[in-house]
């Protein structure tokens, strides 16, 4: 039977972690959403997000799509937008990887820049006018339940099944949230005593796919009774644990990921036994034009 490139979104390796842990009852499994063949954890909530727009009658081939990202988003849609033969507008801070804009362009989208002062809620208030103003469909990642749900369909399922039902700990950076929303909610329905942690940048750190959103911005899908605790990280700790996953472990990912695995490691040396899952978002080649693998 013939595989198609939506086919292989999802089922993404859990790896254990070879050095980092020291308690040998304590389980590190990473969850390498590299592998999508975005090269995100973000394909998984595209394809969601655009396949029920269409199969609703939200959307046809005729809409023109736009969208605010800071990244991974962006290029996820990008992909499935192509592949499904949509026209799509993505907006995102000036200040963004080239590798990210030029991964976008590739899959087909148009991409405008706006300031990077003004940040990811600048190219959000954008989208957000220019959809008032023409014939545009928002898909809305920050409220679109489609997105959430992309992750009680498979992220949740998957490392329930893959840990044979073991998992105690689930570690998630937060961004749109729509990743611990999704998982949160199917590992709940299956065992209420798995912790769901969020992770959340330091006061005035800048990590890449980890907010502390203002009020007005925070995602509507977000609902804080799912999460059971938040843990902070510092840029510093996010840079030095991407570095060494790299370089010890042989996982190539971004800044976020580095950061949920700094709070992973955290927590799992609170523990006396235990099965702790974290999300490795994405991959490191689409942040090699900035300082984060510089050496220091």
């Amino acid at each position: 039977m013939s595989t198609t490139i939506l086919d292989i979104i999802g089922n993404t390796p859990l790896v254990e972690t070879r050095s980092l842990i020291k308690n040998p009852k304590v389980k590190l499994l990473l969850k390498l959403e590299g592998q999508n063949p975005g090269g995100s954890v973000k394909d998984r909530a595209a394809y969601n997000m655009i396949k029920s727009a269409l199969d609703r009658g939200d959307i046809d081939k005729n809409s023109k799509l736009i969208e605010a990202t800071s990244g991974n988003t962006g290029i996820a849609l990008a992909m499935i937008a192509g592949i499904f033969g949509l026209d799509i507008e993505l907006v995102m801070p000036e200040n963004s990887t080239i590798e990210r804009v030029q991964t976008m362009r590739a899959y087909g989208a148009k991409v405008t820049l706006t300031s990077a002062e003004s940040g990811i809620e600048g190219a959000r208030d954008f989208a957000e006018e220019k959809m008032k103003k023409g014939a545009y469909f928002m898909i809305n990642q920050f409220s679109n339940n489609d997105n959430w749900q992309a992750h009680y369909k498979t992220t949740g399922p998957e490392i329930w099944r893959d840990t044979n039902q073991q998992v105690t700990h689930f570690v998630s950076s937060m961004g749109t949230t729509g990743t611990i929303m999704g998982t949160s909610t199917f590992l709940k329905e299956k065992n209420k005593k798995i912790q769901i942690v969020g992770v959340q940048p330091s006061d005035d750190a800048k990590i890449p796919g980890i907010r502390k959103w203002p009020e007005a911005y925070l995602p509507k899908i977000f609902n804080p009774d799912k999460v059971d605790r938040i843990l902070e990280v510092n840029e510093d700790e996010a840079k030095k644990m991407t570095r060494y996953l790299a370089e010890k472990e042989g996982i190539f990912a971004g800044m976020s990921s580095g950061g949920a695995t700094a709070a992973a490691v955290k927590l799992c040396e609170e523990l006396e036994e235990g099965v702790v899952v974290s999300i490795i978002c994405d991959r490191g080649d689409r942040y090699l034009s900035s300082d984060l693998f510089d050496e220091k």
